[in-house]
């Protein structure tokens, strides 16, 4: 039986990050990823804030366009502009494929083609079943602390997961289809500046998420909605969400290919519980995605550090390792996210508020910078500031209640 100090499940940025930085700090570490390749079936639109190539030192060479502006239609199609600093797009099978080739490079071991099957106690340590898809047989690996970093797919509710487990998990799924659209010659410049956001309602009625970000060959046109909808009836939803992008932004070019995909994301509440004794969980699979734009790899990333630290401070004490873990990273999200939340299903149940929302976003800058950070980074002044931004959203929402 192999052994390590940390076995990470899954290789997206929340592992990959954790692995590089755990091996970085001389911990033994070991990856298991289902896919034979890292990233090549991630479906995300994998946009990327500002700045976060440098906090995570990143190449630039993952970036394929910068993009200063941020637009957002409301559920009427009104157009509201916001201009958010130096974001990023890539791809996932880049930008997963180069965070897995700097951790490998640190020291950490990634296993491709293993697909972990179960999690056992053994006395302080952690006994990880896997399959090995390339040999056809069944592995094991002891290890210290387990990181379970394994996406939106993540099935976290045997009871020997503990507190990680939770029901609620399957009620914050969210339904996917992207089309990554290939044309004859570049669709309108401001496509390449730009990323897009959409709400908007469904034939059936349920609240609609989507976008069009742009990529270096491509531009990546796809869609979201809460919980299970029929194939037919959500490709249907996407062609007729594409055909509205290409008539504005691509109407005299030609489609040469279109590469659909689909797969599941998260937009529910963060889990009520990031570790249980020496198993951490982070990532999409702890919950830690913005449910009013999809945004999650900061959050995936920031988590994996957070893990690598916390099990390289406690090496000899994987439980305190864990509760360090789960403590930080509900200091620095759970709180946020949770609120992303509770505004995002307030706005599904009075979509009509999307649009003053938007507007006031877009005529002060301030506040959607100030947005960008995370709450224990903001000063003072800065938290007041968004308190009385969103007093005055509140107060804005309730002048049309009171005229009927």
């Amino acid at each position: 039986m192999e052994s390590t100090e940390l076995l990470i499940v899954g290789c997206g940025p929340a592992g990959a990050t954790a692995a590089r930085e755990a091996a970085r700090s001389g911990v033994a570490t070991f990856v298991l990823e289902k896919d034979a390749r890292v990233g090549e079936k991630r479906v995300c639109a994998a946009g990327l804030r500002p700045r976060f190539c440098e906090e995570f030192d990143l190449p630039r060479a993952v970036v394929h366009c910068d993009t200063p502006r941020l637009a957002l239609f409301d559920a009427e199609g009104g157009e509201h502009e916001l201009f958010i600093g130096a974001g990023h797009t890539s791809t996932r099978e880049e930008l997963d494929g180069t965070m897995a080739a700097l951790a490998v490079r640190e020291g950490a071991q990634i296993r491709t083609g293993a697909l972990f099957r179960g999690i056992a106690r053994a006395g302080e340590s952690l006994i990880v079943q896997y399959a090995d898809l390339i040999a056809g047989e069944r592995q094991f690996v002891r290890a210290r602390n387990v990181f379970f970093a394994t996406g939106a797919t993540a099935r976290l509710d045997e009871p020997i997961f503990g507190s990680l487990a939770w029901p609620g998990w399957r009620d914050g799924l969210v339904t996917t289809l992207q089309h990554r659209v290939y044309l004859d010659r570049p669709a309108a410049q401001v496509a390449y500046r730009t990323l897009e956001l959409h709400y908007y309602a469904a034939r059936d009625g349920r609240q609609i998420v989507a976008w069009m970000f742009p990529k270096r060959d491509h531009l990546a046109i796809g869609l979201g909605v809460m919980g299970k909808m029929a194939g037919d009836a959500l490709e249907a939803e996407l062609d007729s969400f594409a055909q509205r992008v290409r008539r504005r932004l691509y109407p005299d070019a030609r489609v040469l290919h279109t590469k659909r995909e689909g797969h599941l994301l998260y937009g529910g509440m963060p889990r009520p519980a990031f570790a249980d004794g020496a198993m951490m969980v982070g990532g999409t699979a702890a919950g830690l995605v913005d449910a009013t734009n999809g945004e999650g790899i900061y959050e995936a990333a920031a988590s994996g550090r957070f893990a690598a630290e916390a099990v390289a401070h406690s090496r000899v004490d994987p439980a305190r390792a864990g509760d360090a873990y789960g403590a930080r990273v509900r200091d620095r999200f759970a709180k946020r996210l949770a609120h992303r939340v509770r505004l995002m299903r307030y706005l599904e149940r009075k979509p009509r508020l999307f649009a003053p929302l938007f507007t006031q976003l877009s005529k002060t800058p301030r506040l959607a910078e100030i947005l960008l950070k995370p709450a224990g980074a903001r000063t003072h002044t800065e938290q007041l500031y968004v308190y009385a931004q969103a007093l005055r959203f509140g107060l804005r929402a309730l002048v049309p209640l009171r005229g009927g």
